[in-house]
Formats: structure tokens, C-alpha cells, sequence
């Protein structure tokens, strides 16, 4: 289907009110859509739109620290997993910026996240079907045209009305800090997505504590204790997990991750998914085994000094409440899990490695009716990734890593974006437009059939 825009009455001085019609408007530019339109655009006759609020892609640039590296191979990238001839993979990529052979020479096949942002910023300069400075406001049904209209701000002002028959929600999830810390005041608190961006904060405390693992709090660890290495401040490190546990990304484990994981993980009953998520909580909790390493050494180097100040590690440790004592400092009301003992923890500045959380975006609030959701507030998705809607609506909402209730632990991870788009582009077009691995694990999942 061709695009078609059509003027039509002028909204704010110096901008005109625009409509126009599309097959499939996908709302925020992060991996996941930016790859669904990567995937999209080598497919005749579908005419598809993503809208980004903010004028540029970045990601993740608060934790780009010069030396992190990927967790995922350079094949999980925008499209190689589906169409590993496609003229957007990775290797494209390095062969486009002369830096295919040298890469080859490396041998290593994890990019490090400066190299795979600046592939997804390549890959967004590649596809008009990207969009930029344009915020999403609202969303509606119209029963008539059987068709959804997005309402949307263009940087210029400019007053959007684009229509389709289907929506794909890409908007990412939101840093999340529990209860228990929200109520410091700004500067004694910061998340560790926006680390790089208060280093004069930390630089000015006297004793800086994590709050929580993951391997995003595990790479703070490393540049706090690096810092205290060289005369900088006191570092605490306090986690709830029980212990401060690695990735397990050995190759059997993986298969938990797989497309046949996934199928079979939307089959089992709602309860059965909850409990395997939080069993399953070393995908997404746990810390690579290389930060891991870089942390010992640290410590141990330390012992070869004197004068520094105190570094501090614990698990099993809850944080139940935090408040600004009469000099300043932030207290710390911690219970030890295993005891069950109160205690208090004093300290300058806490870090927030929290992790992150959906958010639930405003501009559904008109169509909210229409979604179904099961009694924890959570949208019912279906295995094509689509959102059940009311009955009667034709049209199709998809989700890019909103399904992790449905779809598992491997939902947000990236190399599973080619395979959800490709299952979302054969869903829209009703067609195989792209072939979906049928074996992608060796283990069986289900329970044997029994002979009758």
C-alpha cells in the first residue's frame, strides 16, 4: 500500500494539520522497532511508519562505559537471525564503515555498545520509514473506517493524524526505583541509567552505595572500586539476591531463550509463567562472569594498599526505607534476609541499579477499553505477540518486550528482536514474508505424548 498525505486545515501559526494512511505505524525507534522497520522495508507493498519522540536514536548512554562490551553476538542484530542476507545486518554495517576485515582479525564476535549504537544510528540514516522528533499524543478506534488514528507532534509543530489497521508499541521500559529509596531527594539518588551523567556527584561523595545487582550495578561496582583504587571515595554494594550470582548464559541454559522456549513458554497456564520467571532470574539478574572477574582482581589489588577508603559487599540484604539524617547523610534502613536483623546504613550517595520497568503509555488511554487484561493489570498477548482486544476491532495492537508475562525472560533480549519482528510482519501481511526457524533448540519441551 503507497503512503498518501493529504493537507488539511492549519492548526498552530506556521504548521498545517497533516493526515495520511499507512499499513502499520509503530510508536518509538529503540532495536526492537527500528529492526521491525529494517525487516519491513525489503517488503513489497507495505507501507510502514515508526515515530520517535526524541530528534535522535541513542542508547543506553549513562552506563556506555569506554570498555562494555555486548552480551549478545554480533549475529543478534536487527535482522541476521531471520535475513542474513539482508542489506542492514552488522556485517554490512563494518563492510560500509571499511571495518569488516579488522573486525574478522579481532576475533571477537561481541561489539562493544559505543560500536552497536553507532550500527543502530547507521541503520536508522538508512530508512526514511524512520521518523524522529515526532510524540505521539493519543490513539484512537475509529469502528468506521476500521482503522486506528494516531494523533502526533511533529518538531515543527506541525499536527499529525496518521492512520492504520495496525499499531506495533515499542516504547521501551522506563528505570524503575522501588518505594524504599523514592522519597531522597535528587541528589543523593540517581539510577544507574543515568551513571555518566552525575559523575560529578559521585566524584563529590565521600561514600557511594549500590543498591541492587544485575550487570548493570555490577559495572558501576567496577568504576567505583576503580575509583577507590586510585584514592576515591568509600564504596558499598548491597543486593537482595542471594548471592552476587553470574549470567547463566551456558549453552544448554540458553536454550531457555530460544523461539521454541517462547512457544512453548505462551502455552503453559498464567501461574505456571509467573513461577518460572522468578526461577529463572539469573537471565536477567545476574552479572557476566567477565564483570565478575574484573571485580575480584580489584578487590584483591586492593589488599596491596593502604589508606583507602572502606569497600563493602554484602547479599541478602533488603533496603526497607531511606532518609536524610540531621547532617546531611543518607541512612539506609536495611534488614539482613537470612537473620532477619535491622540494621542501619549510612552513606552519601546511593545508585539505583534497580533495573527497569514498563511504562504504560498515556496516548492508549482513549482505546484502554479495548485491551484486554488478566487480573494483574497485565495485557493478555497472544503467541503472535498481539494484544487481545474487545470484540468487534479488527484492527491489531502488537508489543515489542511488554510480553515477559507471556513470552518469558527472553523478551527482552535482543536476540530475539528479528525473530518477534518476522513473526509480527507474517502476522500483518498473513503471509510468510520471512521463514521462522521450526528447530531452534535440542531439548524437548512439552511432556512425551502417551500411546492410546
Amino acid at each position: 500500500m503507497t503512503a498518501q498525505t493529504l493537507p488539511t486545515a492549519v492548526g498552530a501559526p506556521g504548521a498545517e494539520d497533516i493526515t495520511s494512511e499507512h499499513d502499520v505505524l509503530a510508536i518509538g525507534c529503540g532495536p526492537f522497532n527500528l529492526g521491525l522497520a529494517a525487516l519491513a522495508s525489503t517488503v513489497d507493498g507495505l507501507d510502514l511508519v515508526v515515530l520517535e519522540e526524541q530528534p535522535e536514536l541513542t542508547w543506553h548512554r549513562g552506563m556506555m562505559f569506554g570498555d562494555a562490551s555486548m552480551q549478545v553476538n554480533f549475529l543478534a542484530d536487527l535482522v541476521t537471525l531471520v535475513a542474513p542476507q539482508h542489506p542492514l545486518s552488522f556485517l554490512s554495517y563494518l563492510h560500509d564503515m571499511d571495518r569488516l576485515y579488522t573486525f574478522t582479525v579481532r576475533e571477537n564476535f561481541f561489539p562493544s555498545r559505543r560500536e552497536y549504537e553507532d550500527y543502530l544510528r547507521w541503520a536508522a540514516a538508512k530508512l526514511p520509514s524512520v521518523r524522529f522528533s515526532h510524540r505521539v499524543e493519543a490513539v484512537h478506534w475509529d469502528k468506521t473506517t476500521e482503522r486506528f488514528t494516531v494523533e502526533a507532534v511533529r518538531g515543527d509543530g506541525a499536527r499529525l493524524r496518521m492512520r492504520a489497521g495496525n499499531l506495533v508499541l515499542g516504547i521501551g521500559t522506563a528505570p524503575f526505583v522501588p518505594e524504599a529509596l523514592a522519597g531522597l531527594p535528587q541528589d543523593k539518588l540517581l539510577h544507574t541509567s543515568e551513571y555518566l551523567y552525575r559523575q560529578s556527584d559521585v566524584a563529590a561523595a565521600q561514600k557511594v552505595t549500590v543498591v541492587g545487582s544485575g550487570q548493570s550495578g555490577a559495572e558501576v561496582a567496577v568504576d567505583l572500586l576503580s575509583r577507590n583504587l586510585e584514592g576515591g571515595p568509600a564504596v558499598s554494594w548491597l543486593t537482595r539476591t542471594t548471592s552476587f550470582a553470574p549470567l547463566d548464559y551456558t549453552k544448554m541454559n540458553l536454550e531457555l531463550t530460544t523461539p521454541a522456549y517462547m512457544q512453548y513458554f505462551h502455552s503453559l497456564p498464567q501461574a505456571v509463567r509467573d513461577r518460572l520467571i522468578k526461577e529463572q532470574w539469573q537471565f536477567y539478574k545476574g552479572i557476566s562472569t567477565d564483570t565478575l572477574e574484573e571485580i575480584h582482581e580489584l578487590l584483591y589489588r586492593r589488599q596491596l594498599e593502604h589508606g583507602l577508603a572502606e569497600a563493602e559487599l554484602r547479599f541478602g540484604i533488603t533496603v526497607e526505607n531511606a532518609a536524610v539524617d540531621e547532617s546531611g547523610r543518607t541512612v539506609l534502613t536495611c534488614r539482613h534476609r537470612d537473620t532477619d536483623q535491622l540494621f542501619e546504613h549510612t552513606t552519601d550517595l546511593v545508585v539505583a541499579a534497580t533495573g527497569y520497568r514498563n511504562r504504560p503509555p498515556r496516548f492508549l488511554d482513549p482505546v484502554e477499553n479495548l485491551l484486554h487484561r488478566d487480573p494483574q493489570g497485565r495485557p493478555v498477548v497472544r503467541a503472535d505477540h498481539s494484544i487481545e482486544l474487545a470484540d468487534g476491532v479488527s484492527g491489531r495492537v502488537f508489543v515489542a518486550n511488554a510480553e515477559i508475562h507471556t513470552h518469558g525472560v527472553s523478551a527482552p533480549n535482543l536476540d530475539i528482536g528479528a525473530i518477534r519482528n518476522a513473526t509480527i510482519l507474517n502476522a500483518i501481511t498473513g503471509r510468510d514474508v520471512y521463514r521462522l526457524p521450526k528447530r531452534s533448540a535440542f531439548t524437548a519441551f512439552e511432556a512425551p505424548r502417551q500411546a492410546s
